[in-house]
Order: structure tokens, then C-alpha cells, then sequence
């Protein structure tokens, strides 16, 4: 059975971006990774090179309205993350979508409550975000790297 190795991030959706921004930026020390122009704001704690982000802010927040965008959950390995799919397909998991992200490959699912989860192996490919294409993980390793960004 693949196992995840750790939480690799998480994404909220917040009131207000700036206020959000510069409150886990000032006060916890986190570094804006990357930003798009759509609002979305990428923060880690570590170099970019070490880890894109840990945190995902979002735009949009209603009052009532969903907090929680996404938990992200690593795994090691492009096998590993192709060995959840294929547990995901036989135990009937419902996949929202699977993608690149260049620097990631992502399978995104929902929990039991509806919660948006992702289970993704980073590619070590510095690739600017948001980005996503789709991939198919039943195709060879070869072809799947070959097709990343």
C-alpha cells in the first residue's frame, strides 16, 4: 500500500489576500514564493528550492464559506504517486483531476466530508505557479517526464 511521507502544504481561502500576505509573511516569517495574477499567493518557510510552498492563500473567502482549499500530502517518488492512482482507481476513490504543476505532479481527490486532498510528488523542475497541465499516470515513467511542463 504507498504511504504519504509528509503534509506538504496546505491552501486556504482567505478574506483578504494583502491582509492574509503580509500576516504570514510579518509575523511568521514566510517568503511570497510566487504570485498570479489572479491573486493567488505561494509562501514557504524554506528556499524555494527546497520546497515551492507550504502554504497556498486564496482570494475569495465568503462569510460561511469553505476555509480550506486544498491539504496537500508528498510522497517520494513518481512510483509511489502512480501506485496511489492505481489504489485510488481500485478502491473507487473518486479523482477529481491528476496534473502538473511542472515543479509537482498531483493527484486531487475529495475526502469523506468533500474536502479537496492532494497527493503529489515533487519533480525538482523549478517551474513558475500556478501551472497546470493534465497527465495521464498510466502512461510510462519516460513519457510522463518527457511531457511535464
Amino acid at each position: 500500500m504507498p504511504k504519504v511521507s509528509s503534509l506538504g502544504h496546505i491552501g486556504l481561502t482567505v478574506h483578504d489576500i494583502e491582509r492574509s500576505k503580509a500576516f504570514y509573511r510579518d509575523v511568521l516569517g514566510l517568503t511570497v514564493s510566487d504570485e498570479s495574477d489572479t491573486g493567488t499567493v505561494f509562501m514557504t518557510a524554506q528556499a524555494r528550492d527546497q520546497e515551492h510552498h507550504e502554504l497556498q492563500l486564496r482570494p475569495g473567502r465568503e462569510d460561511g464559506g469553505n476555509l480550506i482549499q486544498q491539504i496537500s500530502f508528498r510522497c517520494e517518488s513518481l512510483a509511489e504517486l502512480k501506485a496511489f492512482h492505481r489504489d485510488f482507481l481500485e478502491r473507487g476513490v473518486p479523482i477529481e483531476r491528476v496534473a502538473s504543476h511542472g515543479n509537482a505532479v498531483g493527484i486531487y481527490f475529495a475526502d469523506p466530508d468533500g474536502n479537496t486532498v492532494e497527493v503529489y510528488w515533487p519533480t525538482g523542475i523549478d517551474w513558475p505557479q500556478p501551472f497546470r497541465k493534465p497527465v495521464d499516470l498510466t502512461a510510462a515513467d519516460e513519457e510522463i517526464l518527457a511531457n511535464l511542463t
